[in-house]
């Protein structure tokens, strides 16, 4: 074929090329389309002008903003949450968050912020949320946010703050819902420091002074004071401070009160029952408190003060039982977590209707209780075994609504649920459910909404499984299986299903009735099973059907009369990791999944596994093209379009590549002025100059290198520089591939005009050049140099003694190949080079 033939046949398929290749030259990454950027750890020194400035939420976290000047975000105008986390700033000027009318939330942590002016959080008509975490604040009263009348939370943990008083500004800040001073440096706290609280009666605000040193509290301080919550966590030194400063809570109204330690910052050796007798001078109604070791083994008395709390939360308490309960406890929430129980607590608390006992590992066995208005009960990663489940008779209650034995033991089934026919919520996730394929056992929960048996080890064979289950709503049954991978018909009754979750059941198929009494379902997982074919699911009784995960199977493809059954309200298809294979009898469904872009979850994510020379590539790549026509057929019909239709628009875009083949006729064999002309990115260029250059200019023998920079003529275009310069005057051409190479739009010019250069003068003369390791991810962009180098021999960059030796010995010897040179000048050079080499 004549090489004008074949040039116009590359010309046309690299222009092919440059039409699919996407680039974006934003250093920030794109997380939602003028909505949402991050540009975090960038080593940005200013605010970068090319976000659009539509852009709602932005993060420019660990960059190097020392300073921001007046209106340094007023290209934003919409934004709503804004990172600076440590950025590094020392200095924010007045009205630098000026034209900010939308921001909602704002992040300053760790900044080493040494001038803040008066006016520096101007503008902020809408702030909520700002958090000053680690900034130097040293007082409240020198912080400028008296004007934020909408600010909800405010955190300043982790700073040098002294004093708990607070400045008159916060009368202004009448949505004040949270104030976080933990890690601080405060020790005392006066009535005086209060004074503005005592004037805002109905403030509804929550208070975190975790971690501060406190020492005293002034009795009365508190009193009348009404707080949502306050949490003094690893704040005392002793049991006896800690006793004072709860005396001078007194008269303190309060939601709920937090006290304790944290499991890596604790204090206390041991605790005293009396440290919670100034609790009877509070009004409160939830209490926890958390992370005390030595707890008093004797629990008489303990809670005299707590009698009167809705909400009791015991967190990690070294606490052997719970059995000297005062008679008139009115608690109807109690929560019990790791607290190291030797044996199931035997409660009896008429008032209770929500019990949580999790974490508790020190028992096996499951102690029945009578909890008669209980309602809500979790005991969850308890380790127990349950002999006989499950009835009325194991919990006392006939109330139940909520029941969760996840992540215990064996849990044998003997009764269906009997008297507990109000239950919504079930959870068996985890434990290791026996006989649960014997009978009905759930047939008396009509009211059951929610049931999750994922991971119980269950085999079902028993088609009458889930009788009874008529306002099921949710089923989760994960990582069980089914009789010779046969999912049946066993969801007769479940006609109120929304969610199904049948992932990691090893199905391999469907009965073709098992969906046929599911109109309402809206969610189904297939995940992570056998399935060879979409096919396999019936699909025509789900009308409701919104999404749909059968990713991680075994699916090839799916007949066309098949995929028209898919549900209309089908919104989310997820086939992705499954075997695909891109062969021309499939070419229907492979035509269907690039039709179906929007519908599917990844789409560029589905990979080819078959045939080998498509193997690991996106199904989107597939050409039906190829299945209708043969190769004349293409060549010809492409020849014809490009002399017919495109010839003129083709020579205008694409007269550099006429140009060289041009060249290679004028030129031929004659003798040329450079070794090698070098392709790089300009961020290398550190490395061609003081490394590439360095070695073979001054080194022995030495080469003659075609450098953009030094080489080409100043006036002439830079195509043709490239091809008059640099292919036409050099006998081989270095190609230098790095990361920033890929991503630079004239670099894979470059690249390719040296493939055209090779393959039209017929020159065997590029050296590859890898100057870092590569993510394929990234070299699969390039297609056609990820296959080359592939196929390709190519010297790789190792910046050590011996790597560097290998490497110039490498390059020079190809560089040497058709390089004019006498036999004896070759050796002595060659001795000379070796020698050269090794001093480097």
């Amino acid at each position: 074929m004549p090489h004008t033939r074949l040039a116009a046949a590359l010309i046309l398929a690299m222009a092919f090329f440059f039409c699919l290749r996407s680039e974006s030259w934003d250093p920030c990454v794109q997380v939602v389309f003028n909505i949402s950027y991050q540009c975090m750890e960038l080593n940005l020194y200013r605010i970068p002008d090319n976000i659009p400035t539509s852009t709602k939420i932005l993060d420019l976290s660990f960059n190097h903003l020392n300073h921001l000047n007046s209106h340094s975000f007023s290209n934003f105008p919409e934004l709503q949450m804004l990172d600076l986390s440590r950025c590094e700033i020392q200095m924010i000027e007045d009205d630098a968050y000026q034209g900010l009318n939308h921001l909602s939330t704002l992040i300053l942590t760790g900044n080493p912020i040494q001038s803040l002016a008066v006016g520096a959080f101007s503008g902020l008509s809408s702030l909520q949320k700002l958090v000053a975490v680690e900034t130097n604040l040293a007082s409240l009263e020198d912080f400028p946010i008296g004007h934020l009348k909408t600010l909800r939370e405010l955190n300043v943990a982790h700073n040098l703050i002294h004093s708990f008083k607070f400045p008159e500004y916060f009368s202004n800040l009448p949505n004040l819902e949270h104030l976080d001073l933990s890690n601080n440096k405060i020790e005392n706290i006066y009535h005086e420091d209060l004074k503005v609280l005592h004037q805002m009666r109905l403030l509804n605000l929550s208070l975190d002074l975790s971690l501060n040193p406190l020492d005293f509290i002034e009795p009365g301080t508190f009193k009348e004071i009404k707080l949502n919550e306050l949490t003094l966590r690893s704040n005392f030194n002793s049991t006896h401070v800690m006793k004072i400063c709860i005396q001078g809570l007194a008269g303190l109204k309060i939601n709920r009160l937090v006290l304790g330690e944290f499991k890596n910052e604790r204090i206390l050796e041991s605790f005293d029952r009396s440290v919670l007798e100034g609790l009877c001078n509070l009004t409160f109604e939830q209490f926890r408190i958390a992370y005390f070791s030595e707890f008093p083994k004797d629990d008489t008395g303990l809670f005299n003060c707590l009698v009167n709390v809705s909400v009791i939360s015991l967190l990690s308490l070294d606490l052997d039982s719970l059995e000297a309960l005062p008679k008139d406890c009115r608690w109807q929430h109690l929560e019990l977590t790791n607290c190291n129980f030797k044996q199931f607590p035997t409660l009896k608390l008429n008032s209770l209707k929500k019990f949580v006992f999790i974490d508790n590992k020190h028992m096996s066995t499951f102690t029945k209780f009578e909890l008669p208005n209980l309602q809500f009960l979790d005991l969850k990663r308890n380790h127990l075994s349950f002999k006989g489940c499950c009835s009325h008779t194991n919990f006392g209650t006939s109330k139940l609504k909520h029941l969760d034995l996840s992540f215990n033991d064996v849990i044998t089934m003997s009764s269906n649920f009997l008297g507990l026919e109000q239950l919504e919520h079930l959870d068996f996730q985890h434990s290791n459910l026996k006989q649960a394929n014997d009978f009905s056992v759930f047939l008396s929960l009509r009211n059951l909404r929610y049931l999750d048996i994922s991971y119980t080890n269950t085999q079902v064979v028993f088609h009458g499984i889930f009788v009874g289950l008529v306002s099921l709503q949710t089923l989760r049954m994960a990582g069980n299986s089914f009789q010779n991978n046969l999912l049946p018909d066993i969801f007769t009754e479940l006609t109120n299903l929304t969610i199904l979750d049948l992932s990691k059941c090893q199905l391999e198929r469907v009965s073709q009735m098992a969906f046929h009494s599911l109109p309402k379902l809206q969610v189904l997982n297939m995940s992570h099973n056998k399935l060879l074919s979409l096919d396999a699911l019936p699909y025509k009784p789900l009308h409701s059907l919104q999404i749909l995960d059968c990713s991680f199977n075994r699916i090839m493809e799916s007949k066309e009369q098949e995929l028209q059954h898919l549900p209309r309200s089908l919104a989310l298809l997820n086939l992705t990791q499954n075997d695909f294979a891109c062969v021309c009898e499939h070419q229907s469904f492979l035509q269907w999944v690039k039709d179906q872009r929007q519908l599917l979850v990844g789409a560029e994510q589905m990979m080819c596994t078959q045939p080998l020379d498509m193997q690991d590539m996106p199904v989107l790549s597939f050409r039906n093209a190829t299945c209708q026509m043969n190769k004349m057929i293409i060549s010809v019909s492409v020849l014809t379009i490009l002399l017919v239709s495109v010839a003129g628009a083709l020579v205008y875009k694409f007269y550099f590549h006429l140009m060289l083949l041009a060249g290679c006729k004028k030129y031929g064999r004659g003798e040329s002025t450079y070794d090698a002309f070098v392709i790089y990115s300009s961020q290398d260029e550190d490395w061609v100059r003081n490394e590439l250059v360095k070695n073979l200019e001054e080194g022995v023998p030495p080469f003659q290198l075609c450098l953009h920079y030094r080489d080409f003529i100043p006036g002439v275009a830079i195509a043709a520089n490239i091809i008059q310069e640099g292919f036409h005057k050099s006998r081989k051409v270095i190609v230098v591939v790095s990361q920033h190479f890929i991503q630079s739009r004239w670099c894979i010019f470059e690249y390719e005009i040296a493939q055209t250069w090779q393959f039209l003068c017929s020159r065997a003369g590029i050296i590859f050049i890898v100057l870092q390791k590569l993510e394929k991810s990234l070299l699969r962009q390039q297609v056609g140099l990820y296959r080359l180098l592939n196929r390709n021999t190519y010297l790789e960059w190792e910046d050590s003694v011996l790597g560097r030796h290998i490497f110039w010995r490498r390059l020079r010897k190809a560089l040497l190949d058709g390089k004019p040179w006498r036999p004896e000048g070759t050796a002595d050079a060659d001795s000379r080079q070796q020698e050269a080499t090794a001093s480097t």
